[in-house]
């Protein structure tokens, strides 16, 4: 009797031993799967065209993004908002632009969706990151708070010249280190001088001056550069936006970054076009069966171009400022590296609109846009082209004709809802991550809106429903984690945009379209033309009718239009 109770107790000894330390490997599985979170990097380019990266078409010397696209996946059918501050309100909340409160610009309305800035009801991606354990930076363009203007324009170019100081940019409690981020280098506003930016910040203190050789795009990658380095020496996971200017407006670059492209753009702006889009056909990123180039009828005949030097130099200078992003990012790859974090490392890249058509030098001086230098020197708004673009004393941009040899093979621009507007370049990059086959192809359909849910689930973090006392809108996004297996995955079923009266509704491969300046509904069928070039609202009078009306739907519940009047 005696012996058998001695060997029940220690088979219930022996069991209890096992349950423990199962239970421990359990843990210890847990803790090591929690330190295997994946760091997570977000570049946004700013004003990228379609195919301006060599890995979707462009002669612009693009190594390291490419080597990116090369080891990861390249998704066809990216979406954003089609505008800067837009599309950098949703990709941070999740949201769409009018739920996060910026619809339109930074300039404030009284109505919900047209704040200007960041409300209230929206959570950032670094306020979740955060709050799940991983480091926060950012470096860049913030340009998603209410800007401070003077109301006197002379003290208001005082400032832009850096003669004067008054203070804060925005709000300080809109600036990003009030939104989650541990750090922050960066302009606040969006426009800049790339030699001397106006709403330099480091943190919440004004950068009050910088060194002669100072150059934008690389004061962000090399300020991102330290935060790795700083962030690598602890456990924790981190994640950093790197939101680049370039190649934005005003055209500015080095002069050795020039040089290269000297005479890549001599031939022309249908040449271009016509060598990329055959590029991109060899790539294997269209299919010419679907996606035609139509002849452009809005591109004049380049022999025909009075200024083809002046546009052949613009287009030099914006290649220019792409490739200089890329050396940048070079070097970020090149610390991820060195730190044994390249592995583990979930990079985006993107675009945050197509290229853009404006020609700056018609604004003027005011608002964003300096008198002079810092040094005094006059700067020239170059309305006929009377100043090379590329150095500091030029305002100039590229222009129509480049945008939309840019934005090849698509029609339109930034501003618009056509897909050269809010078609974006994406690449997705993670070794240890995606499993897809490296440099494949996505045709999951995204919107900017899914880093939220994406990041969520791989960082083991909760979207709140409350924070910091407030309620948090339900996220519109949904996560991209099945397009890194190589899934299929259709993604969105339904996207919707507005911005200035530019609008679209997409329901699977239908979209209902209509321009800023032309509210009449186009129709196009994407599976079989990708480029919008058939309109068949004529045809299809109730496929109109069904997406006019969700349209309709959405913006309603969605702060698109305005919140109505007490009578």
């Amino acid at each position: 009797m005696i012996r058998k109770s001695l060997r029940l107790l220690c088979a219930l000894i022996t069991a209890i031993f096992i349950i423990t330390l199962l239970a421990w490997k359990r843990q210890e599985t847990n803790v090591g799967q929690k330190a295997k979170r994946p760091n997570i990097i977000v570049i946004l380019a700013d004003d990228l065209g379609y195919s301006d990266l060599g890995c979707y078409g462009g002669e612009i010397q693009t190594p390291n993004i490419d080597f990116l696209a090369q080891n990861g996946i390249r998704y066809r059918q990216f979406y954003n908002t089609s505008r800067c501050c837009p599309t950098r309100a949703s990709l941070l909340t999740g949201l769409y632009n009018q739920q996060a409160g910026i619809g339109k610009m930074t300039e404030p309305e009284n109505q919900p969706g047209y704040q200007g800035h960041l409300t209230p009801n929206a959570v950032t991606l670094a306020e979740v990151l955060k709050a799940a354990g991983y480091q926060t930076g950012m470096t860049g363009k913030w340009h998603v708070s209410n800007t401070i203007v003077q109301k006197d324009p002379k003290e208001q170019l005082a400032w832009l010249n850096h003669q004067k100081d008054f203070g804060n940019f925005s709000p300080i409690e809109q600036y990003p280190t009030n939104h989650g981020f541990d750090k922050f280098f960066g302009t606040i506003w969006g426009v800049i001088d790339f030699f001397d930016p106006f709403s330099l910040v480091n943190g919440t203190e004004p950068v009050k001056t910088v060194p002669k050789d100072y150059y934008h795009t690389d004061a962000i990658n090399d300020t991102t550069v330290s935060y790795i380095n700083s962030f690598a020496k602890t456990d924790k996971p981190f994640f950093i936006y790197v939101a680049q200017n370039a190649p934005h407006w005003p055209l500015m670059a080095k002069p050795e970054d020039i040089e290269k492209y000297r005479d890549t753009y001599k031939k022309g702006w249908n040449a271009i076009r016509q060598a990329r889009y055959e590029k991109m056909v060899r790539q294997g990123l269209i299919d010419p069966a679907k996606t035609k180039l139509e002849p452009d009828q809005n591109l004049q005949q380049w022999e025909d171009n009075p200024t083809k030097d002046w546009d052949a130099k613009a287009m030099a200078v914006h290649a220019a400022m792409v490739d200089r992003m890329d050396q940048g990012i070079g070097r970020i790859i090149n610390a991820l590296k060195q730190n044994g974090q390249l592995d583990n490392t979930l990079i985006m890249f993107l675009s945050d609109n197509g290229a853009s058509p404006e020609d700056c030098a018609k604004y003027g001086k005011g608002f964003d846009r300096p008198s002079e230098t810092r040094g005094g020197a006059e700067i020239v708004y170059a309305t006929e082209k009377q100043a090379l673009p590329g150095p500091q004393t030029s305002y100039a941009s590229i222009g129509p004709h480049w945008a939309a040899v840019s934005n090849t093979p698509y029609r339109y621009w930034k501003a618009e809802s056509l897909e050269g507007g809010i078609n974006t370049p994406m690449i997705a990059f993670w070794p240890k991550g995606i499993t897809a086959k490296k440099g494949s192809f996505s045709d999951h359909v995204g919107h900017v809106m899914d880093f939220m849910s994406t990041f969520c689930e791989l960082a083991g973090a909760t979207y709140p429903t409350k924070h910091n006392g407030r309620k948090i809108t339900p996220t519109t996004g949904s996560s991209l984690t099945a397009t890194f297996s190589g899934t299929s995955s259709k993604g969105h079923e339904e996207l919707y945009n507005e911005h200035f009266g530019a609008r679209y509704a997409r329901k699977g491969d239908w979209k209902l379209v209509s321009l800023a300046r032309d509210t009449t509904w186009q129709l196009y069928d994407l599976q079989a033309d990708k480029t919008e070039t058939k309109n068949l609202a004529a045809k299809h009078p109730e496929k109109v009718k069904e997406l006019s009306g969700l349209w309709q739907e959405w913006a309603a519940t969605h702060q698109v239009f305005p919140k109505p009047s007490k009578k």
